[in-house]
């Protein structure tokens, strides 16, 4: 259980990291691929379920965090 928890654990935390750094600081996604726009819109796309996924990652990652914790 505990080499599962490490594992898991661990897999998170390098999708977390990915979901981070794809997001671009103040800008919309296609800036992180070159494109910019210097008007605030809101997420959509591509943009709102990597928003998404990078919340969900992190409650997951926190979760197995404190499940090795209390093992």
């Amino acid at each position: 259980m505990q080499q599962t928890l490490n594992i898991a654990t661990l897999v998170l935390a390098i999708l977390l990291i990915t979901f981070i750094l794809l997001q671009a600081r103040g800008a919309g996604l296609g800036s992180a691929f070159g494109g910019e726009s210097s008007v605030y819109t809101s997420r959509r796309g591509a943009e709102k379920i990597l928003f998404y996924l990078t919340i969900g990652t992190a409650v997951l990652f926190f979760g197995t965090a404190a499940a090795r914790l209390f093992l």
